[in-house]
């Protein structure tokens, strides 16, 4: 027997030694016995839970102190009761259900702070309407209603999925919602220590060695938290130099001649406050006394309260997430938070959420299942009886120096390091959100914040560009082949179109950037008279970017240009519409090679007139080849033939065995789509040939030909070239010389394209 309890000593210590990262020192291993892995888990988790529970205790007591200060000092023991109910409720419940084993919940600071806001304005409200009412069951009645409201709201994004929804708050607004949080967090710290706010009018409270000593030792608590702990994150650093804080408070004390109850008179410790007091708000008489009036004036602070505590659970989480590298479930995080504060407000306790410093404390301990959360559970309930005893010995300088670096820490997280991720708009608009909140509430902040929050995004919006690239007729042309007659006229007054493409969303600011843009552009190229805009690109639209559009119509109506839209989406063709701008002078034109075709058309129209049209077959083929003989020969050799609209002249895939001549209608080459659709990636017109370079190489078709109306055409086959070759060498020459130079315009052609679309 004796040598089985040796043994199971030996396997303990073995177990402590090997998973306690912290100790330091001789390393007792036993070979020969080893711990089952269960019970070697389960012991892990004990210690992670134990050594975490250091820092729940620690933070519970300054929470508690953090709520129940100035008039509720009276109460305290009530505010540490509620503090450990929460902070064990929280615990059991994150443990038990939290996509996170090992992650330990409770109350926070930024939840702890909300939580004293709200119950100091109960308090002063109550004062107001009658200084003679006991505040002890409304103020635990109130926290019990905004935990609860809280935990059904975050039930409701969690399994919504709503939750996600917070991140599209503005990050200013929420960086200044947390900042004003440190901020207060540092106010409630002076008030521990103190007794005093810190307000203008308190200032002559503190003019007096004794409170000016307390919060440099306040401050000086605080330095030492930051150059040690903050800088390290130690496992027990934290809970170490608390202590010791404690001991030399103490030693200071003993040598100066001071006892514990003159430290406790002088201000320096706190007054032992009496057994802690559970008690239930819920019973029928207090609920009748409890002024429901004063709710509506408490709204805005339960909304914070409500809005703290989810930022909070899903930033801690996220920040979780990255300090242990395991992925966790937001939606579950938010369901499970929410099923742990209900309980919490019905036992009497508040909100809380999961904690990153606790949660990475028992994970660096070795915790890694749900045992760590309720050791941390088990260790708050025996904090009821034993916290009465704690607070009788602790400094306020310790507490209130702790609570003084959690602010600080805070205030420099969103004040100093916030300012090298955000822009100096965005920054100064979250200072400015910090001093709302602090001086009008967090209502006021919030929704100040979200409207400067839209403003500076409205702002950045505005200085991105809604035109991708702008072009003109003279260099970006329609698919449609044209003679050289008509390629001239769209060279020399190419300008008259002048395009611009579109891109992203258009609301006022960047619209308006848009109608100056174009009122530019018409002041440069006055000869301009088709202005077309390409929608392909663009988002959204709202109405008051429909009236930049109807500024840009008056502007092009006095110089006589008329508006053209391509791609233009559904919902923004019915903002343009309900606004007037669409007209019977507006032309809505599906595509933009459509839209370029039939501006030059109207441009060739108005130079040439009907001329183009009247030009034989005989005048087209001396122009091409210099002599009426050669033309001659060339038409004797050719087919005529006609096609109706939709005709299919060629196949893809046929032999390459002819080439046409286009003397009056539209021919389109045609590609295999999707779904067994063709798109049309060229247009022919009047005047030119398709299928040259097909009858030199003799490679197969390798698109379709199709007439797109009524055509007249003149085909040269194979045969016929070659005789042509054979018979009259020269003619050949000079074929070969024109398939050159049509190849040529068509590949200069694309050059101007590529390069406009590069810009």
């Amino acid at each position: 027997m004796p040598r089985t309890v040796t043994k199971i000593f030996l396997s303990l210590a073995d177990a402590v030694v090997y998973h306690w990262p912290w100790v330091v020192g001789a390393r007792v291993v036993s070979q020969s016995v080893s711990l089952g892995p269960k019970l070697r888990r389960a012991i892990n988790d004990v210690l992670g839970g134990g050594a975490a529970s250091v820092l729940t205790v620690t933070f519970g007591l300054s929470y508690a102190l953090l709520i129940f200060a100035g008039p509720l000092d009276p109460y305290l023991s009530y505010g540490v009761a509620a503090t450990f109910i929460s902070s064990a409720v929280l615990s059991a419940v994150l443990a038990l259900g939290s996509s996170l084993p090992f992650a330990i919940g409770g109350p926070e600071s930024s939840t702890a702070a909300m939580t004293a806001i709200l119950a100091s304005s109960l308090v002063e409200r109550m004062s107001s309407a009658d200084a003679t009412a006991p505040p002890l069951a409304p103020i635990l009645i109130t926290l019990g209603l905004a935990s609860i409201a809280t935990g059904i709201v975050l039930c409701g994004f969690g399994m919504t999925r709503m939750g996600r929804a917070i991140r599209y708050v503005p990050y200013p607004v929420v960086g200044g919602f947390l900042g004003a949080t440190g901020c207060l967090i540092l106010l409630g710290a002076v008030r521990v220590i103190t007794g005093h706010r810190l307000q203008f009018g308190t200032f002559d409270q503190f003019a007096n060695t004794l409170t000016l000593s307390e919060l440099a030792a306040a401050c000086a608590m605080a330095a030492v938290l930051y150059l040690t702990w903050h800088r390290s994150r130690s496992s027990l650093g934290l809970p170490i130099i608390l202590v010791a804080g404690i001991l030399l408070a103490h030693l200071v004390f003993w040598p100066a001649g001071i006892s514990l109850a003159e430290a406790q008179a002088a201000g320096w410790t706190f007054q032992p406050p009496p057994h802690v007091t559970y008690m239930l708000p819920w019973s029928a008489t207090e609920i009748g006394r409890y002024p429901w009036r004063l709710l509506p004036d408490l709204s805005g602070n339960l909304i914070a309260v409500v809005f703290v505590t989810a930022s909070s659970a899903l930033f801690n989480t996220t920040g979780l997430e990255v300090a242990v590298h395991r992925e966790a479930n937001l939606e579950r995080e938010l369901s499970v938070t929410g099923l742990a504060d209900v309980p919490s407000g019905a036992f009497g306790g508040y909100t809380g959420c999961v904690s990153v410093s606790r949660s990475v404390l028992n994970f660096s301990s070795g915790g890694r299942g749900r045992l760590s959360g309720l050791t941390v559970a088990a260790v708050s309930l025996l904090m009821l009886a034993f916290a009465p005893m704690l607070l009788g010995y602790m400094p306020k300088f310790v507490l209130g120096g702790l609570l003084i670096y959690l602010g600080a820490d805070q205030l420099h997280r969103w004040i100093i390091e916030s300012r090298r991720r955000l822009s100096m708009t965005e920054y100064l608009s979250l200072l400015a959100i910090i001093v709302i909140i602090v001086q009008w509430g967090f209502i006021a902040g919030i929704l100040i914040g979200v409207v400067i929050g839209c403003a500076t995004f409205a702002l950045s919006a505005s200085r991105i560009d809604s035109i991708k690239y702008s072009f003109d007729g003279s260099e970006f042309r329609s698919s449609l082949d044209r003679s050289r007659g008509d390629q001239a006229v769209l060279s020399a007054h190419g300008g008259k179109i002048q395009g611009l493409n579109l891109q992203s969303y258009l609301f006022f600011g960047s619209a308006n950037r848009l109608y100056q843009h174009v009122k530019g552009l018409l002041a440069l190229h006055p000869e301009c008279r088709f202005l077309v805009f390409d929608f392909k690109l663009v988002t959204g639209i709202d109405s008051s970017a429909a009236y930049s559009f109807t500024q840009i119509k008056r502007a092009a109506h006095d110089r006589g240009v008329r508006l053209v839209l391509v791609h233009l989406p559904a919902t923004a063709e019915k903002a343009l519409r309900s606004s007037g701008f669409i007209s019977q002078e507006i032309s809505v034109v599906p595509e933009l090679d459509h839209a370029l075709e039939w501006c030059e058309n109207e441009i060739i129209a108005q130079h040439q007139g009907h001329e183009g049209e009247e030009t034989s077959l005989r005048d087209w083929f001396t122009q091409i080849l210099g002599t009426e003989r050669d033309a001659q020969e060339l038409i004797q050799r050719c087919q005529r033939i006609e096609v109706e609209a939709g005709e299919i002249i060629v196949s893809a895939g046929d032999a390459a065995d002819s080439m046409h001549f286009i003397l009056d209608g539209r021919v389109g080459i045609m590609i295999p789509a999707d779904q067994g659709r063709t798109t049309r990636v060229r247009s022919l017109g009047r005047y030119t040939t398709i299928g040259e370079m097909g009858l030199v190489s003799h490679a197969p078709r390798s698109a379709t030909i199709q007439a797109e109306v009524a055509s007249v055409l003149y085909v040269l086959n194979t045969h016929q070239f070659e005789a042509i070759k054979r018979n009259n060498p020269a003619l050949g020459q000079k074929l070969l010389t024109y398939f050159v130079s049509v190849m040529a315009e068509r590949l200069t052609f694309a050059n101007r394209m590529i390069a406009v679309l590069r810009r």
